[in-house]
């Protein structure tokens, strides 16, 4: 298996397991979210607070499409606008409480496994470990403000 492949298993695997504890949790939830309302969100996790505006640049979407997505989940309640303190006619898109409770789904799962990898490999190849993600994060990160800022 090549490293690319293994990369790719790992991610599907983490994927499949967040999705299924989403589907786990349906009937518990008060307003669930649809697959979009979920892509969408985590968009504007990921993006950490960003206008309407920003939101619909990322994907390629029209403002009005946005505002429609972004109205909608506000009233869900998994979303709130906040206003600029610099620019009163500008609003950050911030995720609640409920948002978290939902996307928090798999983070005990990741805790688990993160866990059990740095029990099982020694100091030197936690680091490198360590390393390796931070050198994925810094060109992802790189990828995404390119797309943002052009």
């Amino acid at each position: 298996m090549t490293t690319k492949e293994l990369f790719e298993e790992v991610y599907t695997l983490f994927k499949m397991h967040f999705y299924r504890e989403v589907f786990r949790n349906f009937e518990e939830r008060e307003a669930t979210l649809t697959t979009v309302e979920t892509f969408c969100m985590e968009v504007i996790y990921a993006l950490n607070r960003p206008t309407v505006n920003e939101f619909a640049s990322f994907l390629h979407m029209s403002s009005p499409n946005a505002a429609y997505k972004v109205n909608n989940l506000v009233k869900k309640g998994y979303l709130e606008r906040i206003q600029s303190e610099e620019d009163k006619r500008e609003f950050y898109l911030q995720v609640t409480d409920k948002y978290m409770n939902y996307y928090n789904v798999s983070t005990s799962y990741v805790d688990d496994v993160m866990a059990r990898i740095e029990e099982r490999m020694t100091k030197t190849e936690w680091k490198n470990f360590y390393h390796t993600l931070e050198v994925m994060l810094m060109e992802m990160k790189n990828d995404l403000d390119k797309e943002i800022n052009g």
